[in-house]
C-alpha cells in the first residue's frame, strides 16, 4: 500500500534535508523575529503611552492655581471627561508634601477614583525631574504612572522664601497596553504563520526546481538501463556537467572493454576449434581404439568449450549498460531456421510473443538460451513445437513445449539441475540446457523444466524485461 504522494521527497533523500534545514532556520529566524518584533512594539505603545501620561500631566500642572496660602486646586480648569467617569481607567491625584512625607489625607483625587485611591507599587526617577512607575488603582486594576514634584510659593506670609510642595500624579490603566501587546500579537503569529508557509512553499519549489538536473540524470541512467538510449543526452548545469561527462566516459569505457573481451573470446574459440577439427579428422581417418579415445576427448573438449566461451561471452553482456533486445523478431527468426533445420521431420513451431516485449540484454544471448530451448523441443517432438513469452512487470517468461513423451520428475531433475544426457541417440553435446541455464543465472533468471500443455516437456525460462 502505497502511503507516500510522489511529490513529497524521502526522508533520507537530499531534498529532504535541504527543506528541513530550511524550515529549522525558518521556524528560528521567524520566533526570534517575532519576539524582537513583540518586543519593539511593546516598548513604543508603552512610550506612547506614558507620553500621553505626560501630556496629561502637563496639562494638570498648567491647570494648577495656588491660593496665597499654597493650597492647589483645579476647580474649573482641568476638565477632561476620562477623569469625570468613576473606574474610568484615567486618574489623576495632587498630594502635598510635608516634612514627614506625601500628606494623603490632604490629596485631592479626580471623580474617576470615587472612593479608591491609587496604591503605588514601585517608581523610578526619570528625565526631567518626573517619576515613573505602576500601581493599582480601584478593583486593583494594573496602572502605568508619571508624576511631578512641584513647589508653589505662599505670599500670605511675609517670608518671600516660605513655598509648599505638592507631588502631581496621573495614572492610566496598563491592561489597554496588554491589550494592544496582545492584538499585534496576534496578528504577529498568524502573520508569521502564514509567512512561514509561504518561506516553505518556495523553499520546497526552489529544492525541487535546483533538483531537477540530478532527476534527469537519474531518468537517463534509467534510459540507458533500460536500452533506450546509450549516453546522457541533453544540457546540463555546469555544476553538473562534469559528472555528466565522467558517465559517458566510463559507458564507453565499460562497452569497448567488453567488445575486446569479445573479441578475444571469438578468437580463443577459433584458435581451440581449428586444432580440436583436425584431431577429430585425424581419429577418423584412422579408425581404431585409440581414435575413439581421442574421438571421445575431442568431443568433450568440444562441449567444455562451447559451454564455457557461451558463459564468458553472456557475462560479459551482463555488465553493459543499454541493452535492449526485442524478443519477438528473434522468436520468429529461430522458428524459421529451425523449421527448415528440422524439414525432414515437419516440426510445426508457433510463435506467441506480444510485439512490444524487449529483454534487457544482449541479442545473441537471447538468441543462445530461446534456440537451444527450441532446438531441444524439436529433437524430441512429434509434431508440435510451442513457443510463448509473456511479460510481469520488469520481468518476462519464455516457455518453450513439445507433444514428445516428457520426462517424470527424476529426469527432470537429472536434465535440469546436473545436466547429464539420457539419451546419447539424438545428435549434440548435450550442454544445450545447462548454457540455458548458466546464463539465465548471470541475468539473475531461473530455468525451470515442467510437463506442456501439449503432452511433453516444457521448459521455462524467466529473464528480465523492459518495462
Amino acid at each position: 500500500m502505497k502511503l507516500r504522494p510522489d511529490f513529497l521527497p524521502r526522508l533520507d533523500s537530499l531534498q529532504a534535508r535541504l527543506i528541513a534545514a530550511a524550515a529549522v532556520w525558518t521556524l528560528v529566524g521567524l520566533i526570534v523575529g517575532g519576539f524582537l518584533l513583540s518586543g519593539v512594539f511593546r516598548a513604543s505603545v508603552e512610550e506612547n503611552f506614558d507620553a500621553r501620561l505626560k501630556f496629561d500631566l502637563d496639562g494638570m500642572i498648567a491647570a494648577a492655581e495656588p491660593d496665597p496660602s499654597g493650597n492647589v486646586s483645579l476647580e474649573g480648569r482641568f476638565a477632561d471627561p476620562r477623569f469625570e467617569r468613576v473606574f474610568s481607567g484615567w486618574y489623576w491625584r495632587i498630594t502635598p508634601l510635608d516634612k514627614a512625607g506625601p500628606d494623603l489625607s490632604g490629596a485631592q483625587r479626580s471623580r474617576s477614583l470615587f472612593d479608591s485611591d491609587i496604591r503605588v507599587l514601585d517608581s523610578h526617577p526619570i528625565t526631567g525631574g518626573l517619576i515613573q512607575g505602576t500601581g493599582l488603582g480601584p478593583e486593583n486594576v494594573p496602572l502605568r504612572f508619571v508624576g511631578q514634584r512641584i513647589s508653589f510659593p505662599v505670599t500670605a506670609t511675609p517670608d518671600p522664601s516660605d513655598s509648599r510642595a505638592y507631588e502631581f500624579l496621573v495614572a492610566g490603566d496598563a491592561t489597554q497596553v496588554e491589550k494592544e501587546v496582545d492584538r499585534f500579537n496576534g496578528t504577529l503569529i498568524w502573520s508569521f504563520a502564514l509567512l512561514g508557509l509561504g518561506l516553505l512553499a518556495g523553499v520546497f519549489v526552489q529544492v525541487r526546481v535546483g533538483l531537477q538536473p540530478l532527476r534527469r540524470v537519474r531518468e537517463a541512467l534509467a534510459r540507458i538501463r533500460d536500452g533506450k538510449a546509450r549516453r546522457l543526452d541533453g544540457k546540463f548545469p555546469a555544476e553538473i556537467a562534469p559528472l555528466a561527462g565522467e558517465l559517458n566516459s566510463l559507458i564507453e569505457h565499460s562497452a569497448e572493454v567488453v567488445g575486446r573481451a569479445r573479441t578475444h573470446v571469438s578468437n580463443l574459440a577459433h584458435f581451440l576449434k581449428t586444432p580440436l577439427t583436425v584431431l577429430s579428422s585425424e581419429a577418423a581417418a584412422h579408425p581404431g581404439p585409440l581414435a575413439d579415445a581421442v574421438m571421445r576427448q575431442v568431443m568433450s573438449m568440444r562441449r567444455q568449450v562451447d559451454h564455457y566461451l557461451a558463459r564468458a561471452r553472456a557475462a560479459g553482456a551482463v555488465d553493459v549498460l543499454g541493452n535492449r533486445t526485442p524478443v519477438k523478431p528473434v522468436l520468429d527468426d529461430l522458428a524459421r531456421v529451425l523449421t527448415r533445420i528440422h524439414s525432414e521431420r515437419d516440426i510445426a513451431i508457433t510463435v506467441d510473443c506480444p510485439s512490444a516485449l524487449a529483454f534487457r540484454g544482449e541479442r545473441q544471448d537471447l538468441e543462445e538460451m530461446a534456440g537451444n530451448l527450441i532446438d531441444n523441443a524439436c529433437k524430441w517432438a512429434r509434431a508440435k513445437v510451442s513457443v510463448r513469452a509473456a511479460q510481469t512487470g520488469a520481468r518476462f517468461t519464455l516457455s518453450v513445449g513439445d507433444d514428445g513423451e516428457g520426462l517424470d520428475e527424476d529426469q527432470r531433475h537429472m536434465v535440469g539441475e546436473r545436466g547429464e544426457r539420457l539419451d546419447e541417440s539424438v545428435p549434440g553435446t548435450g550442454l544445450g540446457l545447462a548454457i540455458v541455464r548458466d546464463i539465465a543465472k548471470l541475468y539473475g533468471g531461473e530455468f525451470t523444466l515442467g510437463e506442456s500443455s501439449l503432452g511433453g516437456l516444457e521448459a521455462k525460462v524467466t529473464l528480465p524485461a523492459i518495462a
